[in-house]
């Protein structure tokens, strides 16, 4: 249970995000639900958490921006006055072969992916460190762990992720912070959903498991990694993929 604290989630309007923030939430905690450019659909997610009995607030912000994600972390933590769960969830793809990449499509997928998630643990790192506990959730991808063909951006961000939870979990391991993160595979959102017909069939019979993962498969592993039960697990990547990169 996850009774009494705070979680701070980005990109948590919609998909993966919504699901963590809902299961943490029945958990007990706290949100501080983050989200970018649809309010009527962060509004909607918080009357839903609210429904849990616990505190919900949105704050709209591209933490891919140094400076707004500092004034929302500094918002967050004048509001809750701390955060114990940091998930950095917001992601976004622009898939092509890499000759079809062009600079913006590579610099917005890092910007948001890698850049935003360091923005995030950066400026709440003396809140972890003055609080001596806590955990921070990376949410990447099977994708930064053994490559993807028209994903070399999307590949790239996540596998840059991967190696800063490493970094990040040996670095505050001595405050009692843990830090992990979550590796999905072809999980179905808004984000997948363009993936249909022959080409998700045949992507779907290459997954041992035989089917596409749900948000709730991820979001119940995140709510695992937040409590107690997850103390002594740091700088791990677990995969949720049906068994696909087995």
């Amino acid at each position: 249970m996850l009774q009494g604290t705070t979680a701070l989630i980005t990109g948590a309007s919609r998909g993966i995000g919504k699901a963590i923030a809902l299961d943490m939430a029945h958990s007990g905690a706290n949100i501080a639900l983050n989200y970018i450019g649809n309010s009527e659909e962060a509004d909607a997610v918080r009357t839903l958490i609210l429904k849990e009995n616990v505190r919900c607030e949105t704050y709209e912000c591209d933490i891919s921006d140094f400076n707004e994600s500092k004034r929302m972390s500094g918002d967050v933590l004048k509001d809750f006055s701390r955060v114990d769960i940091l998930v950095n969830n917001a992601g976004i793809a622009r898939d092509n072969p890499l000759l079809g990449i062009n600079e913006k499509d590579y610099d917005d997928v890092m910007n948001i992916n890698l850049k935003g998630a360091f923005n995030m643990i950066k400026h709440l790192y003396p809140n972890f460190m003055k609080n001596r506990s806590g955990t921070i959730i990376n949410i990447a991808s099977v994708c930064g762990l053994r490559g993807w063909e028209w994903q070399a951006n999307y590949a790239a961000s996540k596998g840059g992720l991967i190696a800063l939870t490493k970094t990040v979990a040996k670095e505050l391991a001595g405050r009692g912070v843990t830090c992990n993160a979550i590796a999905p595979g072809l999980i179905e959102t808004d984000m997948t959903a363009k993936l249909t017909g022959s080409k998700k069939d045949s992507f779907v019979a290459s997954i041992p498991l035989q089917r596409a993962g749900r948000p709730g498969d991820v979001s119940k592993l995140a709510v695992f990694l937040a409590g107690a039960g997850a103390s002594y697990i740091t700088g791990e990547v677990i995969k949720v993929d049906g068994g696909l990169c087995i």
